[in-house]
């Protein structure tokens, strides 16, 4: 799921990736306000399930991200 998660922050968020694990902050991700809201679509329309905003803006790294991917996940 990480692996997915570094897709769309590469390809359809056009972040920097590299060097990037579970441990990195979202501020150290580049991953701002406006961000975690397209990321939050992109997900409802990439993997069929939503992740609302707040929830995103809960977390404080990646791996917190991909927590809540998984979860919705096995609620979808």
């Amino acid at each position: 799921m990480f692996d997915k998660l570094l897709a769309i922050l590469g390809d359809q968020l056009h972040l920097p990736v590299e060097g990037l694990t579970p441990e990195t902050t979202l501020a150290d991700a580049e991953l701002d306000s406006l961000a975690l809201v397209e990321l939050s679509l992109i997900l409802e329309k990439s993997l069929g399930f939503e992740i609302p905003e707040d929830s995103l803006t809960g977390v404080s790294t990646l791996g917190d991200v991909v927590g809540l991917m998984e979860n919705a996940g096995t609620r979808a």
